[in-house]
């Protein structure tokens, strides 16, 4: 009887484990999709504002660091704008003439929080190294905020 039951509790907890990994694997997907349609399609290569706003949270800033101990942020709705005048003043995509890829080196999720690390390509051309912090709302995964780490030549 007690083998029964320790084989059936195995069991239940073999099942539960298979489960949380599916659970989790459909959750990364879901942000591969927001960080796709929001930021490499929506930002970076189309300027679509509608996107761009379905995938990210209004309150989203980019940080980064500046000479010395300084530090600027750039909010998103800043960023639209500037996509838009890339787009404007011919670009073929938002910010350049080169098709923005990223790569997806890991993405993190505890609970209704997620960060998502990617390589972030110009082209051909690997140019930054992003880190993506994202929430998950009643509407779905939001992204909240980036750092990123410009990749010189000699990282490369």
């Amino acid at each position: 009887m007690k083998k029964t039951i320790l084989l059936s509790l195995v069991i239940l907890l073999s099942f539960s484990a298979l489960f949380a990994q599916d659970e989790q694997a459909k959750e990364k997907e879901l942000i591969k999709q927001v960080i796709q349609s929001a930021y490499v399609d929506g930002l970076c290569n189309n300027a679509d504002e509608e996107a761009i706003n379905k995938g990210f949270h209004p309150g989203f800033e980019l940080l980064s660091a500046g000479k010395g101990n300084a530090m600027w942020k750039l909010p998103i709705y800043n960023w639209i704008d500037i996509a838009k005048a890339g787009k404007e003043k011919g670009n073929t995509y938002s910010f350049q003439n080169e098709l923005t890829t990223v790569k997806y080196l890991f993405i993190d999720i505890a609970g209704n929080v997620a960060v998502a690390k990617i390589e972030f390509y110009e082209g051909k051309s690997m140019n930054y190294i992003d880190y993506l912090s994202l929430m998950k709302f009643e509407d779905g995964w939001k992204i909240v905020g980036k750092i990123a780490h410009r990749v010189e030549k000699e990282d490369k």
